[in-house]
């Protein structure tokens, strides 16, 4: 990994994502790409930075051939709750621009990832310490471009030969960058108003536990799955990660460590519940551990304690 096209960049696993490959690489070594480019943006502004859609494949691949990029990572897609409301899009958006990513990997013979999802599990999956091997057979549009996603890309690994890796990541919590529509939101958004009010209404149910990772962790996890011995990944397409799992009862108890009078009630979204009850309780990442040396560095406590202190400032 040397030269990196980067698709989607400007949502929450991107914006960290090209800031982390920049110091690694050197930033005119990341070219980050985006459907908009807001000025004054850092993503935009520290390095090569060009608007793309990814529906267009002619222009990720010119893109491509033009800074001869040797690693393709596409992360550009409508997350869960969103690609509920929007089910065409969500296909069009996430299976399109899957394609259009793997071509170009192939054509310019780069390496290349695409993360999958928890979503990508079912009601019919096992929902405790859910195995790398399973069952998959979601029920929302997010959920089924993820299984197709992870299908797609292993065709390309074994009839084409493109060296594709992923991960079904949990629920991702960062400091850096709000939500973009997922159900897993609730554990970014409880933060700011822990702070910003010493309160937070819920729209996920009490005892709905999902498996969730700090950014920190999940940025760690990509950039060592991309540089792992190709030999020795036998999944590939999608790994099982996880750094912790809990329910919002949990998460409270921990900010009341830091914030003692923080108060939590319950205002149900049955949209975002029927998908969170959907996925598992928790997931086996034993594959990820043995293949490539996974291995997170938060857990809850930890978490609370860096996020806490890190917003203060930006609130």
């Amino acid at each position: 990994m040397k030269k990196v096209l980067i698709t989607g960049a400007l949502g929450q696993i991107g914006s960290e994502l090209v800031e982390r490959l920049r110091k690694d690489l050197g930033e005119d070594n990341v070219i980050a790409t985006d459907i908009r480019k807001p000025e004054g943006n850092p993503t935009v502004e520290s390095g090569p930075f060009e608007v793309l859609d990814v529906n267009d494949g002619d222009a990720m691949l010119e893109l491509a051939k033009k800074n001869n990029v040797d690693t393709v990572i596409h992360l550009a897609a409508l997350l869960s709750a969103v690609a509920e409301q929007k089910p065409q899009m969500a296909w069009n958006l996430n299976m399109t621009g899957l394609y259009n990513a793997l071509e170009t990997a192939r054509i310019v013979d780069a390496e290349f990832f695409a993360p999958s999802s928890i979503g990508a599990f079912g009601p019919n999956t096992p929902k405790d310490n859910t195995p790398q091997d399973t069952i998959m057979r979601p029920t929302t549009m997010y959920g089924v471009t993820k299984v197709a996603g992870e299908l797609l890309e292993d065709y390309y690994y074994t009839k084409f030969g493109v060296d594709t890796r992923s991960v079904r990541f949990p629920g991702l919590i960062s400091y850096k960058t709000l939500p973009g529509g997922g159900t897993t939101d609730y554990a970014v958004d409880i933060y700011y108003e822990a702070l910003r009010k010493k309160h937070y209404t819920s729209f996920i149910k009490e005892g709905s536990y999902m498996d969730m990772m700090y950014m920190p962790d999940a940025i760690d996890a990509v950039v060592k799955l991309l540089n792992a011995d190709p030999d020795k990944l036998v999944h590939r397409n999608s790994f099982n990660i996880t750094a912790m799992s809990f329910e919002p009862e949990d998460i409270k108890k921990s900010i009341q460590k830091i914030i003692p009078d923080f108060d939590m009630d319950y205002d149900v979204d049955p949209a975002r519940q029927k998908i969170a009850d959907s996925w598992p309780n928790s997931i086996d990442a034993t594959a990820a551990k043995e293949e490539w040396g996974f291995s997170p560095s938060y857990d809850l406590d930890k978490m609370t304690a860096d996020m806490l202190d890190k917003l203060k400032d930006r609130i």
